[in-house]
């Protein structure tokens, strides 16, 4: 298993910064990449960006492309989403996940197994 623990979440007027970060522990040598999600009341998770874990760059949602920068230290097993020019339709709950390379007869996929426990990022307008 893998564990998890994020951190940083907190009330940020518009266009300010918040930087999250995702620890993480256990079987991590089985992690093949780190992804942040959101989800606000009402809507669908979102990928937000995802990183490969041990080299790489990062992907990003659109709607967060050219703000938010998602990075990695692999020496502390933590990877961290900035965000920048922060705007109230990000205010949702943030979490980190963790993927994982799965087998099973016939096909071999790669699904987000792990996941920490959210932080709220509240941005008021």
């Amino acid at each position: 298993q893998v564990q998890l623990v994020e951190s940083g979440g907190g009330l940020v007027q518009a266009g300010g910064s918040l930087r999250l970060s995702c620890a993480a522990s256990g079987r991590t040598f089985s992690v093949c990449a780190m992804g942040w999600f959101r989800q606000a009341p009402g809507k669908e998770r979102e990928l937000v960006g995802e990183i490969p874990w041990s080299g790489g760059s990062a992907f990003y949602a659109d709607s967060v492309k050219g703000r938010f920068t998602v990075s990695r230290d692999n020496a502390k097993n933590t990877v961290y989403l900035q965000m920048n020019s922060l705007k109230p339709e990000d205010t949702a709950v943030y979490s980190c996940a963790t993927k994982h390379r799965t087998v099973r007869p016939g096909t071999t996929s790669y699904e987000y197994i792990y996941w920490g426990q959210g932080t709220q990022v509240t941005v008021s307008s």
